[in-house]
């Protein structure tokens, strides 16, 4: 694939907004405080003239030299470097504070943008290479916002003022100075650029190494089942060895530029001399000797700066790098949401309205805004409607046909088939993770369009195959289900869903603090869990798919009763593969290729002895 190039100008704008444009007062300190750094080292290169000139020349003729002045103007001169030296000391320390707040500000916008991103952009994009913007990425811009960006802003400074000084000082001594210089240039233009678009490579393998191993990582014990690790190892080999051709290419070119610029910059510092000896001892240009000793000390300070910014230049190529990912992650879609009808709590009063409230045992209902700036309330029953649809993930191929089925309030609708028939893709479009691309979903008689997301998944309750428990206690895992809840509502869902009793037994019961995805638990007591944390949200609608499908027999009839009593009264779309779970459906769907192929009560697929006869009897094994 071919990689998008990267935009300078337009990533240095964007990052300056940060640096700049959210710590004015601390950068412009910065500023004055390089100016000062700046200017102290130009006046002390200038007062050398001086003091050599005016004050060691002639005391090398007198018989009883005064020291006065000379200790004066050394005094100066030493006052002019402590100022200087101050000024860098503050510059330096306050880059770091703006540095690590403008890193906090942007990771708090990658987060922030990331939790608004559609489940489309998490599925065509590994972890590692996400998790990369937030270590790799982010690292490469403080090292250039602390040390590139101070330095390139001082050496700025350093070369207009140095070379005003050098000018007023001797035209022909500076022409010197530009003739290599202009070398210099030519030098890190080629060596730096080469460097530049290799550390730019560099940062995508690191994205593509780091993704790598994140899925090595998670896919651990089955490379151990199958004896895949050399083949991952092959893989590795191929992707470490492509990252580490571009880093060997990009500090390549990178440690040769130093030292070339160094070699030019001597070559300067001899040429100056002997120029400026010449001139002297000719009389030519009122060169004096101190004259000769301050150039050489500004031609030296001149070179620095060019010489650092050629140095900083691989540095800067890789921030910018590092930041035109992060503002592609920035950049990236949100996740669209036109809807309008919202959920909310109501209750109806004695006069005869209904109003909204904050009441838990309020009746959850929809809210509909009209143009005429009224509303209306419909209360939430539960009704889910699909009428003819269409569904790709991608416009090439539609994975859903004409799906038509309708599932009312209490009701339990069973999803079966092979792998890839679809029952998953039907649920998800029940929770808008994806758009239809034809045909209406209608919720409780509403376009599930008009329903805003946030509303929409609030009143689902959903259980997977793979549980995800975050770090904290096992109370704050089943809070997360709502986060209002109070320990008794949480406790009262843990017994509904028969977690409580193994909870209970756990050292510190609900205090347990779960890590690492609550490794320490087996699959069924984690999928107890999950089932509790969805039992706390209380959802009029809930959708389980595959939930007890990695988890033995006698387990599954524990999880089971308690998937039985978060049922009841709701709307339940079940995805299973073992159809024991599903034989007291209201209705059974059999899928086959993205369409519905049979359909109706268990008792009903068995006389017809179609499809779903031949999987129940086992003589049809799904796949």
């Amino acid at each position: 694939m071919k990689r998008k190039k990267l935009n300078i100008f337009r990533t240095v704008k964007r990052l300056l907004s940060y640096v700049v444009g959210r710590h004015k007062g601390p950068f412009a300190a910065v500023c004055i405080c390089i100016l000062l750094s700046t200017g102290a080292t130009v006046a002390s290169s200038l007062f050398l003239q001086i003091l050599i000139d005016d004050y060691i020349t002639p005391m090398l003729t007198e018989i009883n030299p005064s020291f006065d002045g000379l200790l004066r103007m050394i005094f100066l001169i030493a006052c002019i470097y402590a100022v200087g030296a101050i000024s860098t000391l503050i510059y330096n320390r306050m880059m770091v504070r703006i540095s690590q707040g403008t890193l906090k500000e942007i990771r708090d916008d990658m987060f922030e943008h990331m939790q608004k991103l559609p489940i489309r952009y998490f599925d065509t994009h590994t972890h590692g290479d996400i998790m990369s913007h937030y270590t790799n990425d982010t690292d490469t811009l403080r090292q250039f916002i602390s040390q590139a960006l101070p330095q390139l802003v001082s050496a700025v400074v350093s070369v207009v003022v140095i070379f005003i000084a050098m000018v007023v000082n001797s035209i022909p001594l500076t022409l010197i100075v530009i003739a290599v210089t202009i070398v210099m240039v030519f030098c890190a233009r080629y060596i730096g650029g080469s460097s530049a678009k290799y550390f730019i490579k560099q940062q995508k393998s690191i994205g593509d190494v780091t993704g790598y191993i994140e899925e090595m990582i998670n896919g651990q014990k089955v490379i151990k089942v199958f004896c895949h690790e050399e083949e991952s190892k092959e893989g590795f080999d191929i992707k470490n060895d492509e990252l580490c051709d571009d880093a060997s290419n990009a500090n390549k070119f990178a440690n040769i530029l130093m030292p070339a610029m160094m070699q030019l910059g001597n070559l300067q510092y001899v040429l100056i001399a002997a120029a400026g000896g010449y001139l002297a001892l000719n009389g030519i240009g009122s060169i004096t000797v101190g004259m000769i000793i301050a150039f050489l000390n500004l031609s030296k300070t001149f070179c620095m700066p060019i010489s650092q910014i050629a140095q900083q230049s691989s540095m800067m190529a890789m921030a910018l790098a590092g930041a035109e990912r992060i503002f592609e992650l920035i950049d990236e879609e949100i996740e669209e949401d036109n809807g309008y009808v919202t959920l909310v709590r109501i209750e109806d009063r004695t006069d005869g309205k209904t109003i909204e409230t904050n009441d838990k045992n309020g009746i959850w209902a929809w809210k509909h805004p009209h143009h005429d700036g009224t509303l209306t309330y419909e209360p939430l029953k539960g009704n889910i409607e699909f009428r003819d649809v269409d569904f790709g993930y991608t416009d090439e191929k539609i994975v859903l046909h004409n799906i038509e089925l309708g599932a009312t309030a209490g009701e339990k609708i069973a999803f079966v088939g092979a792998t890839g028939a679809g029952k998953t893709t039907i649920t998800n479009l029940v929770n808008r993770f994806y758009d239809i691309a034809d045909g209406k979903i209608r919720y409780d008689g509403i376009n599930i369009n008009k329903i805003k997301k946030p509303d929409l998944r609030r009143s689902l309750g959903v259980v997977l195959q793979d549980v995800n428990l975050f770090t904290g206690t096992i109370m704050e895992n089943i809070r997360y289900g709502r986060l209002d809840a109070t320990d008794e509502e949480c406790i009262a869902a843990a017994k509904l869903t028969n977690a409580h009793s193994f909870i209970k037994s756990l050292p510190d019961g609900y205090d347990t603090v779960l890590t690492h995805n609550a490794s320490g638990l087996s699959q069924g007591q984690r999928q107890l869990i999950s089932i509790a944390r969805a039992a706390v949200a209380d959802p009029p609608v809930m959708i389980l798919d595959e939930a007890t499908s990695s988890i033995d027999t006698r387990t599954e009839s524990i999880v089971q009763k308690g998937m039985d009593n978060l049922m009841k009264g709701r709307t339940v779309f079940v995805i299973a593969h073992r159809l024991s779970t599903v034989r007291n459906s209201d209705e059974i769907m059999v899928l086959d290729q993205g369409r519905i192929i049979e359909r109706g009560p268990h008792d009903e697929l068995i006389k017809q002895k179609g499809v779903y006869y031949r999987l129940y009897t086992g003589a049809f094994e799904l796949e």
